[in-house]
């Protein structure tokens, strides 16, 4: 009969208490939407390690050994913490300002640094972190310091995706408790759907107008009812305070209205900022509610997602109440980077619809060949071929498919699209939540 794992502190008290606690095992992942919330977090996760006396194992891949020393402060003075200096030799690239931290006497540090001098070399980080487990005793405490940076050094979310999926439940299985750090825009939904199925632990930390909050949405094996429900938190120094009575949810909350109308439409930041003619960062204020965009503004906003002014403001009139949609209602889809401007498409409901089904028709003309799936997206996904033929790669296999049959897809993706035919290719889409 399996027995529950140990019960381990963060170090917040009150985080303790919305979780009901972390366990030996567990792999929680922090999605910072600002960049730097969630350090406050893993320090103090460090600091209750340390007064356990834990061995703690820190791989940093953001930040040069010096900023990372002055934000441990007193913390780096223990010697169960070991450092491992991803940063100096990948995105420092070796420079001299960085390699100068070495040269002067860091000796009244009680913590290891031990730099990787092959980075980039996945495989080679790896086996450093998991040679240096084999030393030490009990259950071990991980930061990495983040995920995001891991991406950027080894070139895409393919060799983060399998790194992290080898990781966990090794992790797991060697009773650690790790914490990886990610910049949730800077990833797809498929590789953030990916990290949450594996992770026992989610968290989200967002900033809005000025206030930090705090949202669980996930905690696997937790009899908790608060997912996905936001709190609002402010720190001093290492102390957090997190308001359970105040909800986040605002009388005004247009941002996050617009962050959702925006992600059903396919759209990035960036690029809803180039149609209306502002920059990414105005986007970004306005869904974190730091600003509230003009009556014109918000009028370009809404012609350009096809949606009305009301759907900011939470009002879907009576739209789902709905069962037959006109092709007028239909808008058109934004597709992946590879796909745009070569295949054309629709959706055939509302966007305003809260359904689980996204229903779309997709054309590929002849001759066409697009090196990705269509869309992002994390769920199962149905497709009807209508007419035409067509071919997909999936796992490195080509698929021939013809008017009348069905393709049904997982949580594999295509990774090519042909239609070599002389005749259009038509689809009817479904995208499954």
């Amino acid at each position: 009969m399996l027995t529950e794992k140990p019960l381990v502190a963060s170090g917040v008290n009150q985080l303790d208490q919305l979780l009901g606690g972390l366990r030996i095992g567990d792999n929680v992942v922090w999605y910072d939407n600002a960049g730097s919330l969630a350090p406050v977090f893993y320090l103090n996760f460090i600091k209750i390690s340390q007064s356990e006396k834990k061995s703690i194992i820190y791989i940093n891949f953001d930040h040069s050994i010096k900023t990372l020393m002055e934000r441990l402060g007193t913390l780096s003075d223990y010697d169960k913490l070991t450092i491992l200096d991803c940063f100096t030799f990948g995105k420092g690239d070796g420079a001299e300002i960085f390699l100068k931290f070495y040269e002067e006497d860091e000796s009244k540090k009680a913590c290891k640094i031990i730099t990787i001098d092959e980075p980039r070399n996945a495989d080679h980080v790896t086996g450093a972190f998991y040679g240096l487990h084999k030393t030490m005793k009990g259950d071990v405490r991980f930061i990495f310091d983040s995920l995001t940076g891991m991406q950027e050094l080894w070139g895409g979310e393919e060799q983060i995706q399998k790194f992290y999926s080898h990781s966990c439940p090794r992790l797991y299985e060697l009773n650690t408790v790790a914490y990886w750090v990610v910049e949730k825009e800077a990833h797809s939904q498929r590789l953030k759907a990916n990290i949450n199925k594996i992770a026992q632990v989610a968290i989200e930390l967002s900033l809005k107008r000025g206030k930090t909050f705090l949202s669980v949405i996930k905690a696997e094996k937790r009899n908790i009812e608060i997912f996905n429900e936001s709190f609002c938190y402010w720190n001093k120094g290492l102390d957090i305070n997190i308001d359970f009575e105040k909800r986040t949810q605002t009388q005004l909350d247009l941002g996050t209205r617009l962050k959702e109308i925006r992600s059903k439409r396919g759209f990035s930041q960036t690029e809803l900022a180039k149609l209306i003619g502002v920059t990414s960062s105005t986007i970004s204020q306005i869904e974190s509610n730091q600003i509230y965009p003009s009556l014109p503004a918000l009028i370009k906003i809404a012609e350009t997602l096809s949606v009305k002014i009301s759907s900011f403001f939470g009002e879907l009139d009576t739209v789902s109440e709905q069962v037959v949609f006109s092709p007028s209602k239909a808008t058109g889809i934004q597709f992946s980077n590879s796909a745009k401007g070569v295949i054309n498409g629709k959706t055939l409901m509302p966007l305003e619809l809260d359904s689980g089904v996204k229903a779309c028709l997709i054309n590929i003309p002849p001759k066409t060949s697009i090196s990705s799936h269509f869309f992002i997206y994390k769920g199962d996904e149905v497709g009807y071929v209508l007419s035409g033929r067509l071919q997909f790669k999936l796992k490195n296999k080509m698929h021939t498919a013809k008017a009348g049959d069905l393709i049904y897809l997982t949580t594999e993706v295509p990774t090519q699209w042909r239609n070599p035919y002389t005749e259009t290719a038509a689809l009817l889409w479904l995208n499954i939540k």
